[in-house]
């Protein structure tokens, strides 16, 4: 196949080194020197020797974020980046209070009980992660059917919450079986009662790294996307880290036959390359994109060489903006030990660069970004899940596109 190149290539780079490695990671992470230095006091600056090769476009600029804490302005001025009908989180976030026993405490419980604090919270969107809660919250355990959905229906209607999508049912099976179709459909009914526009998954369409099987996946999700598309209904994969990855496609091949080396494309480019944009979507989860972006920065390319190539999360969507209808909004704070390049904290307490990011993606009425963090729940604070949803909240409220 012909390389694929792209303005994110940094083939020819320059060599990050002439500011030490601490600095090149400062710079690769698209931190401050204020935020890095916060959260590196305690490692000296040799020890930051990451594998990180320049900056990335899109995370070169220190953050100034104007907080209103949810009231609609800014100490600042500047174009809210984030409208208020398209704030939302998915309940993966808050999945500790959806799982409470209601009998057991007075805090919010089950689905009904959530949905009214957060909206209280000002969400006005909600993402699913299945319809499964306590056994004792209203409606019983599994909401997952028909009659289910009009419950749930009933009660997001009740707080002003809209339904965007759900992270569920999708085929392993290919060619797909008769009973995985009637279950995918059932599944599509379920989201035509929400009312959502969006359904989901948030697995790879693949974990390997061999074209082929990225092209078994497409045709999968073409199949898929087209059932979803007749239905009224978008269909997207939710991606970690892994699927930014480099393609193997080319050079010398295995004992088993298979492709040893790269083109330069990532799987996920990839993906979009050969999936019908008119059925299938994506929703990026920006913080394991920024995870790629620290992780996947050179490959081996078919003739043997090393090339260096720093992945830039909001350059993809601009490239690509109309297939990611929905982001994941996580934030993180510097790692060096932990191999992914961050932590994991709530929205707007972290180091990424969402001002320049949502700034760079534009089309603010299209797209929709989900808080979520995946360590909220606390076994010994069962207040602090929906406590940081506020949290998280409020600094997505603040957003403002910076005036120049």
């Amino acid at each position: 196949m012909t390389p694929f190149t792209d303005s994110s290539r940094t083939d020819a780079g320059t060599d990050p080194s002439a500011d030490g490695p601490g600095e090149s990671l400062r710079r690769a992470l698209g931190v401050n020197r204020r935020r890095f230095l916060s959260t590196c006091t305690a490692v000296a600056a040799g020890a930051v020797a990451a594998p990180v090769f320049g900056a990335s476009p899109a995370l070169a600029h220190d953050r100034d974020r104007d907080h209103d804490h949810g009231h609609g302005h800014g100490h600042g001025h500047g174009q809210i980046l984030v409208p208020a009908d398209k704030r939302g989180i998915i309940l993966y976030t808050v999945r500790d209070a959806t799982a409470r026993d209601p009998l057991a405490s007075d805090l919010p419980s089950g689905f009904r009980e959530v949905f009214k604090q957060l909206s209280r919270h000002g969400y006005r969107q909600v993402e699913f992660a299945g319809y499964n809660q306590h056994a004792n919250a209203p409606g019983g355990a599994s909401l997952e059917s028909v009659k289910g959905a009009r419950l749930l229906r009933s009660w997001l209607d009740d707080y002003g919450l809209r339904a965007q999508g759900n992270h569920g049912f999708i085929p392993s099976s290919w060619p797909l079986t008769q009973a995985d179709k009637d279950t995918f459909k059932k599944h599509l009914e379920i989201a035509n009662i929400l009312g959502m526009d969006h359904m989901g998954t948030g697995g790879d369409p693949t974990g390997s790294s061999y074209r082929a099987d990225w092209d078994v996946a497409a045709d999968k999700w073409n199949a898929l996307g087209a059932i979803a598309h007749r239905e009224g209904i978008k269909l997207y994969t939710h991606n970690h880290d892994s699927a930014y990855g480099f393609l193997l496609d080319g050079g010398p091949l295995d004992d088993q036959g298979r492709p040893t080396r790269s083109s330069g494309i990532r799987k996920l480019e990839y993906f979009l390359k050969v999936t019908d944009p008119r059925v299938v979507w994506l929703e990026m989860d920006i913080f394991w994109a920024h995870v790629a972006q620290y992780k996947f920065h050179e490959y081996t390319a078919h003739d043997g060489s090393t090339r260096k190539n720093v992945f830039d999360p909001a350059g993809l969507v601009v490239r690509n903006n109309r297939r990611y209808p929905l982001f994941h909004a996580k934030d993180g704070v510097v790692s060096t030990t932990n191999g992914m390049g961050y932590d994991m904290v709530p929205f707007g307490t972290g180091v990424i660069d969402y001002t320049t990011f949502f700034s760079r993606v534009g089309q603010r009425n299209y797209h929709n970004p989900m808080i979520e963090d995946d360590n909220s729940p606390s076994a010994t604070d069962p207040s602090q899940s929906l406590r940081e949803a506020k949290i998280s909240y409020d600094n997505l409220a603040a957003l403002r596109k910076r005036r120049h």
